[in-house]
């Protein structure tokens, strides 16, 4: 018999920096779950992906276990890495502060493919290029 589900929870932390203070501990400690338990196997689970927030979903059941599936950082953030720049445009329609060339959006693409909603690379390429826009950076697509 499957365990039942008790909620879903959804937190953007830092990856390899999971730790019991706010966001992660009391939106665990409220549905009873391990907090320590949880950071160790974040931590250990995302320690090559220094750097990022990760957004991850824990699964809580009613016997107070859980598990916990991270998915890919956020889009923007992968952007921002790939052209080499620190924020966003404060005016993206004027002010374009980066360029991406086809073969970095397929790079990105490529990462961030299993948490879009299509299966197309050529669509996955045109969300990413959208994503790019909105932060004022030029795309080559």
């Amino acid at each position: 018999m499957a365990k039942k589900i008790q909620g879903l929870l959804k937190l953007q932390i830092p990856a390899g920096a999971a730790n019991p203070s706010p966001p992660v501990g009391p939106a665990l400690g409220q549905r009873g779950v391990n907090i320590m338990e949880f950071c160790k196997a974040f931590n250990e689970k995302t320690k090559d992906k220094a750097g990022f927030k990760l957004p991850v979903v824990i699964t809580v059941y009613t016997d107070k276990s859980f598990t916990f599936e991270v998915k890919q950082p956020p889009m923007t953030d992968l952007i921002k890495k790939v052209a080499g720049v620190k924020a966003g445009s404060s005016n993206p329609l004027k002010q374009k502060i980066g360029k991406l060339s086809r073969d970095q959006i397929m790079e990105i693409v490529d990462m961030k493919i299993k948490d879009l909603n299509t299966d197309d690379k050529e669509a996955a390429a045109r969300i990413v290029a959208g994503s790019a826009r909105s932060i004022g950076i030029e795309t080559e697509l």
